[in-house]
């Protein structure tokens, strides 16, 4: 009997995702593959693929559980599906964690009679939250000695220690046996820590957890994959809901995956499945492509081969041995061109001011060009957007994450938390008054086409004498007096003046009713100071309003976790320091300006897209013309943020095996194959190779892509 399950396997833009809806249309609609079928049509399919039994999924419930690596594909995924069937099929579309987190949520109950834990809703951690208290609980055992072993800090320590439990979580691992994992891995290495210390902090922390209700994405898969997934009860009520599966790009998704597709299938379920072996973008973050892979065994597999037709894909091969056997002489085609400069400022400007002349000559259009870097720093990034800004060329960076204090907006509202609740006053200086006033002083836009400039009623130089003359620092209640203290506060004028006695009455007013307890929280103060002084009838600049959704769902969760905190112990905080801690917290950096994702009104920007390397990929995207930024830099092969300390030893075919230099080697050139190949499958006319012979710190850039740039000198542009 042959699988009605499907394992699709092809490289990127290949088909695969429009395979898998396709392979669910058919279940749904069988009567089309009699007039149109799939397997009947001309492809590159893998021959010998034979036509399944007859199958067909009803409308009604149990419902069709999809899944996609990343929050973005899952949207355009789920509308795809939805809108390919007419909406008439119960489909829940989902991340691997995001279902994780929702099903531990649901069966909470259950969780709570087999683990004995108290009957309180569970209330999910987010990462710098996680982080921070995570700190709070170990310092007493986190001494100078201990951090003086690891080598890093105290905060790059316990982000290391809690990554590590997310890492078993994602491999089924019982956090029981982190420790047995990290000594066969870690073996006599001097530089780290004990694996029975880190277990034990590890083991304090998910306890302290579960007694407060608090979920962290660790202990979310840690409890769905070691409790949820081996319970009967569970398991029935899992099967009765889904009666097929769908999962694309399974290769990022983590080992626990494979336990729940198997469990599904066991039951009945039928499942379709997309697979890149040139993919793993997460490899490192937790996805085990080689054990999700073993998933092929029990489908029938279908292989789509070949690179669109509409891509560089084909040279893929050529340029990967080029870089293996960089004693042959092999030329690179002519879609390959580069771009050379001696040092990094040269070749930052020229690469921009060639997108800038291939747009302005209307060779291509700013959206379809993307420049991809192995790692971006705020010069790049801002040099490239200046420069194009100013030639009316629009840049997106894919999920710029700044940290939200470096937005004008935020840092003025935390100075007027500062200025309304007491005993806050060493958080606040004249500079940062003289800034709040003339954030708060916005007056309204007078026109679209000036929208994202900023109107102000109070200038930085009257802002500033104000300050100066005005403010009165006081550790406990910091004020602001009368603008006539100022004994010139004629030279002020009128309209800033104006603004002024208004933010100065709001203060006042603020500051009686938090003293009668009429404001319920800082939350609600941030949204009064919003709606009375930012948002005022007048449209935002997306940064500002990202940054300000940011800020209040923030301050949302903050409180939330300190309601938690309060109940189970009322001595372990106070709303004082709650209220410090989360200023200084959001001072630190540690929050960046990513909330709820809202899609963009009209499609997508006309913009140039900037992103690193595994911005780029995770999108999925593809454009015309590629501009791969320092070409030359040794960052091209290595994981960087994108590997956390210890990954290789939670993979499920190498569990605590050692990492040695050998593994490292291999996993760095089979990384940058897989870069190359996926890169050249999602540009379709033209690739830059953007190298300069210095870095930014001026030694020379000697990286594994430096035989491709030698081997294309001769279609540079310079």
């Amino acid at each position: 009997m042959v699988s009605h399950s499907v394992w699709i396997v092809g490289t990127s833009r290949s088909g695969k995702t429009a395979r898998l809806v396709e392979q669910f249309c058919s279940w749904v609609q069988p009567e089309k593959q009699y007039t149109e079928s799939f397997y009947t049509k001309k492809s590159g399919r893998k021959k010998g693929v034979h036509t399944p039994e007859f199958l067909y999924l009803k409308q009604t419930e149990p419902g069709v559980l999809v899944l996609a690596a990343n929050d973005d594909n899952r949207r355009e995924l789920g509308d795809i599906i939805i809108t390919s069937t007419l909406g008439k099929y119960p489909v829940r579309a989902k991340t691997p964690l995001g279902f994780f987190q929702d099903e531990v949520i649901l069966f909470w109950p259950l969780l709570i009679n087999s683990l004995s834990l108290k009957a309180q809703f569970p209330v999910r951690l987010r990462p710098e939250t996680e982080q921070e208290l995570a700190t709070k609980l170990w310092r007493p055992q986190l001494d100078e000695e201990i951090l003086r072993v690891a080598g890093v800090n105290e905060s790059r320590l316990v982000r290391r220690i809690l990554d590590l439990l997310q890492l078993a979580a994602y491999s089924g691992i019982p956090c029981e046996d982190i420790a047995q994992i990290l000594t066969r891995g870690l073996g006599e290495n001097p530089t780290t820590l004990e694996p029975e210390f880190l277990a034990s902090l590890l083991l304090d922390w998910r306890n302290w957890c579960l007694e407060r209700g608090l979920l962290s994405y660790g202990i979310i898969t840690e409890l769905y994959s070691q409790h949820l997934l081996s319970d009967r009860n569970y398991q029935q009520h899992l099967t009765k809901r889904y009666q097929a599966v769908l999962a694309d790009d399974v290769d990022d998704y983590p080992s626990v995956a494979r336990l729940l597709f198997e469990l599904l299938l066991d039951q009945g379920a039928v499942g379709a499945f997309s697979y890149n072996p040139d993919g793993a973008v997460r490899l490192g973050l937790g996805a085990d492509p080689n054990y999700l892979e073993g998933l092929a065994e029990r489908c029938r597999v279908e292989i789509l081969t070949g690179p669109p037709p509409e891509s560089l894909g084909e040279q893929a091969n050529q340029m990967v041995e080029l870089l293996t056997e960089p004693m042959v002489l092999l030329s690179l085609p002519k879609t390959v061109h580069s771009i050379q400069t001696t040092s990094r400022a040269q070749l930052l400007r020229q690469t921009a001011e060639v997108i800038a002349d291939a747009i302005q000559s209307q060779q291509i259009e700013p959206e379809e060009v993307a420049i991809i870097a192995p790692g971006l720093d705020a010069i790049a990034r801002y040099t490239l957007v200046e420069i194009l800004v100013k030639q009316n060329i629009q840049v997106e960076s894919l999920n710029d994450q700044r940290p939200l204090i470096s937005s004008p907006v935020i840092r003025a509202l935390l100075t007027m938390l500062a200025l309304v609740y007491p005993g806050l006053g060493r958080l606040v200086d004249r500079d940062a008054v003289a800034e709040m006033l003339v954030v708060l002083s916005r007056k309204q836009q007078p026109s679209e086409d000036a929208m994202n400039r900023v109107y102000t009623n109070i200038d930085p130089v009257r802002a500033g004498l104000i300050a100066d003359y005005c403010f009165v620092p006081h550790p406990d209640r910091p004020n602001l007096l009368p603008v006539s203290a100022f004994e010139r506060w004629d030279r002020i004028g009128y309209a800033a003046t104006t603004a002024y006695n208004e933010i100065l009455q709001w203060l006042e007013q603020q500051r009686s009713q938090q003293e009668l307890r009429l404001i319920p929280s800082p939350i609600s103060l941030l949204d009064r100071a919003i709606q009375r002084f930012l948002w005022n009838g007048s449209n935002l600049p997306y940064e500002q309003l990202a940054a300000l959704r940011e800020l209040l769902e923030t301050a949302q969760h903050y409180w939330e976790i300190d309601t938690r905190l309060r109940q189970i112990s009322p001595t372990e905080t106070t709303p004082h320091t709650t209220l410090i801690e989360f200023i200084q917290l959001l001072r630190r950096g540690t929050i960046t300006a990513n909330p709820y994702p809202v899609r963009p009104i009209g499609g997508a920007r006309k913009a140039v897209t900037l992103a690193t390397i595994f911005q780029y990929r995770s999108s999925r995207r593809s454009h015309r013309w590629h501009f791969w930024l320092d070409a030359g830099s040794p960052l091209w092969a290595k994981g960087g943020a994108a590997t956390l300390f210890g990954a290789p030893f939670f993979l499920r075919d190498r569990l605590g095996e050692p990492w040695t230099a050998e593994d490292e080697k291999l996993a760095e050139e089979q990384r940058l194959q897989r870069i190359l190949t996926d890169l050249l499958s999602r540009v379709s006319e033209r690739v830059y190779l953007c190298h300069s012979d210095l870095a930014v710190n001026g030694q020379e850039q000697l990286g594994p892509l430096l035989p491709l740039v030698n081997a294309c000198v001769t279609h540079s542009v310079t």
